[in-house]
């Protein structure tokens, strides 16, 4: 029975390490994306859409920064 008790905490701890890892991960993403286009509403959404366009397209994380700073760029100001 201790080693059960062992092997299931075990397991929930590594499960919610991964767990709050994408979390954070995300998290970092949104804040980057909200972070360029700064105080414009339309842009916020616009980013965010940028962002979920991004992950459809499997930019790697790496490249991610990048990818944003060019999409803030485009982004036509009114």
């Amino acid at each position: 029975m201790d080693y059960f008790i062992i092997i299931v905490t075990t397991a929930a701890g590594l499960y919610f390490h991964g767990w709050l890892y994408v979390r954070v991960k995300r998290w970092m993403d949104r804040d980057l994306a909200l972070a360029l286009a700064g105080k414009d509403e339309r842009k916020k959404a616009f980013m965010l859409q940028q962002l979920a366009n991004a992950q459809r397209q499997k930019i790697k994380r790496r490249d991610l920064p990048q990818w944003l700073e060019a999409t803030a760029a485009g982004y036509p100001e009114r």
